[in-house]
């Protein structure tokens, strides 16, 4: 009896085994590109709520509420950013002008109750953006979506709420998160440009010679200077052009030369700290409750980089290395606030300003 004919591969063809008929199907093969450019694989996904336990009795999120590496399947950007990148985004995107203000925070909790405090806003800051980032992986798998941005966070979270009213007014909560995301980054931007223009004219004065008797800190204005709010708008047509930049992979350069200039101000500023640090035995260990409200008001000034964590994560080429980033980048920030915070305020004590540049001379 004569073998019956295989089917090649790619053909269709019946082939008649007693009543039963074989059908050989075309092949269908999938690109390695277009499987690169998916974000999102769904196999075998199940939706747990965070307070329920998957089939096998364990919990649905691996080490600190994150998901764990084998229920977390979301592709990143082929072109997205690296890990390295994403943490120079990171530390950038949390240090700015407010670790400047610190030394007068920790002067209004005290010596030591001011870098404890630090300490636990720090934790406190990385934990919810471990809970943001942990919400967005599970509205991610269960909505299919390639990421989700702040307002679909608060939205869908809205509508798995047990409440009625929350369920019908969800879209309220992306309205709300949006305002207040323009809100503050508004604010931090105008601290920013403040900040920069003050700056400047200082520089362009020494370098004039309008600025002398450097002992005794004090400055002698000999011919006029540009005002402040030229400067501003001096600045604005290169701020104008870096808002053009959206791929951050191009904004990684920029975020690198900041983080070396903030590292270079940071070393003088130590180095000018250690070269005179008085006895601290006069310092309060706490302070008073009165001015204990105004630690947070700069410390939460500082920690302001929770805006920019899902962007970050939503355009790495591999998102699953985030937390890793996440703890790093945050450890750094918390580590430089302290340290400057605490050294900042043993050096000056009651005669810190408001920004410790203020307290330094100026040449």
């Amino acid at each position: 009896m004569a073998e019956p004919k295989k089917p090649q591969a790619g053909s269709t063809e019946v082939t008649p085994v007693g009543s039963i008929e074989l059908v050989a199907l075309p092949d269908r093969t999938v690109s390695t590109d277009t499987m690169s450019t998916r974000r999102l694989r769904s196999e075998d996904y199940n939706d747990y709520s965070s307070t329920e336990a998957t089939p096998d009795g364990s919990p649905p999120e691996g080490i600190n509420g994150f998901a764990a590496p084998s229920a977390y399947q979301r592709f990143g950007e082929s072109n997205g950013t690296t890990w390295l990148q994403t943490l120079i985004h990171l530390v950038k995107g949390n240090i700015g002008t407010g670790l400047l203000g610190l030394p007068l925070a920790v002067k209004n909790a005290g010596i030591v109750l001011g870098p404890l405090s630090l300490l636990v806003m720090g934790i406190a800051a990385v934990h919810c953006m471990g809970i943001l980032v942990k919400c967005a992986h599970h509205f991610c798998n269960k909505y299919q979506r390639p990421f989700v941005d702040y307002g679909d966070a608060v939205m869908y979270g809205l509508e798995a709420s047990p409440i009625a009213w929350l369920r019908t007014h969800a879209i309220w909560g992306r309205y709300v998160v949006g305002f207040f995301l323009i809100l503050t980054q508004l604010g931090f931007c105008c601290v920013y440009f403040v900040f920069l223009a003050d700056n400047l004219k200082q520089v362009i004065s020494a370098a004039n010679g309008t600025t002398n008797d450097c002992h005794s800190n004090k400055t002698t204005v000999l011919t006029p200077t540009m005002d402040s709010r030229l400067f501003i708008l001096s600045l604005l047509p290169f701020l104008v052009l870096l808002v053009y930049i959206q791929n951050l992979k191009f904004l990684a350069i920029f975020s690198m030369l900041a983080n070396l200039a903030m590292l270079s101000s940071l070393l003088m500023i130590n180095w000018y700290i250690f070269t005179g640090i008085p006895d601290p035995s006069n310092l309060p260990l706490v302070a008073g409750w009165k001015t204990y409200p105004l630690f947070f008001g700069t410390a939460i000034f500082a920690f302001e980089g929770i805006g920019v964590v899902l962007p970050l994560e939503n355009k790495m080429k591999n998102p699953r290395q985030f937390p890793v980033v996440l703890y790093v980048g945050m450890a750094i920030v918390t580590i430089l606030y302290i340290s400057l915070g605490t050294l900042g305020y043993l050096r000056f004590g009651a005669s810190i300003r408001a920004s410790i540049t203020l307290n330094l001379p100026d040449c």
